[in-house]
């Protein structure tokens, strides 16, 4: 497995991390750092607020974001505009994917990250290096 410096989690991933799937530890283990986008923490915390162990779920990404090797990619101007980028070229392409999945796809692109997930739809997104892991 090759080291990743830059590793974005998105939702599949954060949530797979937590049920202790193997293939997501061993490459936040090996990561120097690990990225959330905040979309990312808006579909968590929506998640949360919908289930039934919302005040657990939420302390746990609290204490995973308070790690030092952890930080939040927020959505800038920058971000904005990568993602203006994919959703035209997806448009042109016929492609479309989840809105949700190009702001995270731009803000993995604006840092210069590699995405872990376990959603197919990053894969029409050419620019983005991504893993997809199979479930």
């Amino acid at each position: 497995m090759t080291r990743i410096a830059r590793l974005v989690l998105d939702t599949s991933a954060y949530s797979r991390f937590r049920a202790g799937h193997p293939e997501v530890l061993e490459r936040i283990a090996q990561a120097d750092v690990v990225h959330i986008p905040s979309t990312v923490l808006g579909e968590l915390y929506g998640g949360f607020g919908l289930g039934r162990r919302e005040r657990e779920n939420r302390q746990s990404l609290a204490e995973f974001l308070d790690e030092a090797f952890v930080s939040v990619l927020p959505t800038t101007p920058e971000v904005a505009e990568r993602y203006g980028q994919i959703y035209v070229g997806l448009r042109k392409r016929g492609r479309p994917v989840p809105v949700n999945d190009m702001w995270i796809a731009a803000a993995v692109i604006d840092c210069g990250g590699h995405l872990l997930t376990f959603d197919s739809d990053f894969r029409s997104i050419g620019s983005l290096s991504v893993t997809i892991v199979d479930a």
